[in-house]
């Protein structure tokens, strides 16, 4: 059995009955959307939604950095000067 990953759960016919009332009593938190009992699919404030876009794409920038680090011993030093032409 999956677990439910919110404190607050409703069926997709309470979804379908009332949105607005479900939001309301969310408070800001996620909601878990059931299908024959079972999580379907969690609704979460567009500004959660938001900020986990963002914190996915700092730990990406996060990895790259990383990567750019470890191929420091194949870079090739030179001075400024021998790159003006």
């Amino acid at each position: 059995m999956k677990p439910i990953l919110a404190r607050l759960s409703a069926s997709m016919s309470e979804l379908r009955k009332n949105p607005n009332a479900l939001l309301q009593e969310a408070d800001g938190s996620p909601i878990t959307i059931l299908s024959n009992n079972k999580p379907a699919a969690y609704l979460i404030p567009a500004e959660t939604y938001e900020a986990l876009l963002e914190r996915i794409e700092d730990y990406e920038l996060g990895v790259l950095v990383t990567q750019r680090e470890n191929e420091k011993s194949q870079t090739i030093k030179v001075a400024l000067d021998d790159l003006i032409v």
